[in-house]
């Protein structure tokens, strides 16, 4: 059985100092954990050559197919608001982009596909903990309707690496509508390479924001595409957790799912990461965080918009992000509550996660509980000040139909991902194909899924994340 992938690999026409040319480094046993089969479709590729001994030759990094350009990509980065001059892929390898069935150009990579001359110390592999973590999370995103990367396969390695232990390890194809981020853009400025910025820049323009009006068009493009993302992220509480500047998509979707998490109990200067020592990536940070990343990537235009000139221009449209966050904040919470986004309902949105914050009630559970669907937290209900914010909000006459689609009913929750994590490290693959099925519809999930939906006891809850790396 043989299958054409149709590559089309713009990137790989552009300069050579763009990235390095890379086979994948082959695995010892490869083994299809889980197949993305609407993806694959939607890729136009078969699911079933992708599950055939051929297929994951490919998906493992242990066949390159006729057409692919494989390559690892650079780029720099502030990580953790530290400068880091060289970056690049690591432990991924693009393999080639396609046109998908909508006419969207899509990348293939690999992700834990072995050393390249970006991996500095590490091992570019990938465990099958954070794999199947970004697969999971990534693809239930998808499902909510969240600008990100997808998943179209975990593959096991049938080898060991070694983090704080030894773990299988695996490989992720991740589809993307890039990987150009704005530590990509960082790369040439800080080189002073202009050739590479116009080229990168006109690149990036005709990839995803055709209809910009040059540099400064394309500037405002990105930075109202992050506030969309953004305030969706915070709409679902949903924490990054590493948010540096090569981590930030210049297409708006969500991209490097590592130490990632949900909120159970909601509070605002909540973190999950393990390594977010001072909380610069906490639930509430994000928005500045991302106005942050954006001047960076303002400052390595400015060649391309006149220099010196462009500054007031471009310090004006990075301010003007925090004007379109706020808009679509009220929009999606608005949403939320079932009721018109105008500044009495923002009022009461801002009410409600106070009095949330002040008893750690569960943020999905909470908002799908005034959707009419489960009973909303006790110790919410019994704050003297969340009797008078019902009696305004009912007064309004929310719209519960609409809340349930705007709420979801489940999320894949932190202790739940590490339970399936556990299992899968055992060889037992049935939890993760429990919340495959429970998350493909994340607002109206089977009944049967009703366990996955309950929050974690005190025991079950997991206070840290981990990147993998």
């Amino acid at each position: 059985m043989t299958l054409h992938i149709p590559f089309d690999n713009s990137y790989a026409r552009l300069p050579e100092r763009f990235y390095v040319r890379q086979a994948p480094v082959p695995v010892a046993a490869p083994r299809l954990i889980a197949l993305n089969e609407g993806l694959a479709r939607e890729l136009g590729l078969d699911p079933e050559w992708l599950a055939s001994p051929e297929g994951v030759a490919v998906l493992s990094g242990n066949s390159v197919p006729e057409g692919a350009e494989p390559l690892a990509q650079a780029y720099a980065g502030h990580q953790f608001g530290g400068w880091v001059p060289r970056l690049g892929d690591g432990r991924a390898i693009l393999l080639g982009e396609v046109i998908d069935r909508q006419g969207r150009r899509r990348d293939i990579q690999l992700k834990g596909a072995g050393r390249t001359p970006f991996s500095r110390m590490g091992d570019g592999r990938a465990a099958i903990g954070p794999v199947l973590r970004e697969f999971v999370v990534s693809e239930a995103m998808a499902a909510m309707g969240i600008p990100t990367t997808r998943a179209l396969a975990a593959v096991a390695t049938g080898e060991t690496i070694r983090r704080e232990r030894a773990l299988p390890g695996a490989v992720l194809t991740r589809v993307a509508a890039s990987h150009i981020r704005v530590g990509t853009f960082q790369y040439f400025a800080a080189r002073e390479d202009s050739e590479a910025l116009a080229a990168l820049t006109a690149h990036a323009m005709a990839r995803h924001y055709p209809q910009a009006d040059g540099p400064m068009g394309f500037l405002r493009a990105v930075i109202a595409a992050q506030a969309r993302l953004v305030a969706a992220w915070m709409g679902l509480g949903f924490i990054h957790g590493v948010m540096n500047t090569d981590n930030m998509a210049i297409s708006g979707e969500t991209i490097d799912y590592g130490p990632c998490a949900f909120l159970d109990g909601y509070h605002p200067e909540t973190v999950f990461s393990s390594i977010d020592h001072y909380g610069r990536y906490a639930y509430r940070q994000q928005p500045n965080v991302a106005a942050w990343n954006l001047a960076q990537l303002a400052s390595c235009l400015l060649p391309l918009m006149g220099g010196e000139a462009a500054i007031p221009e471009a310090t004006e449209a990075v301010r003007g992000f925090a004007t379109l966050y706020d808009a679509e904040w009220r929009r999606i919470f608005a949403a939320k509550l079932g009721l018109p986004a105008d500044e009495e309902t923002a009022a009461l949105a801002a009410r409600l996660l106070d009095m949330m914050a002040a008893t750690w009630a569960d943020f999905t559970l909470t908002f799908r509980a005034l959707s009419g669907d489960g009973a909303l937290p006790e110790a919410l209900t019994e704050l003297p000040a969340f009797g008078e914010w019902r009696a305004a909000w009912e007064a309004r006459s929310p719209d519960r139909d609409a809340m349930r689609r705007a709420n979801p009913a489940i999320i894949p929750r932190n202790h739940r991902i590490e339970a399936m994590i556990a299992a899968a490290e055992k060889g037992d693959l049935g939890p993760l194909e429990e919340m495959r099925a429970a998350l493909a519809d994340p607002f109206a999930p089977p009944a049967r899924f009703d366990p996955l939906r309950t929050p974690p006891t005190e025991e079950e809850r997991v206070l840290q994340t981990f990147c993998g790396t």
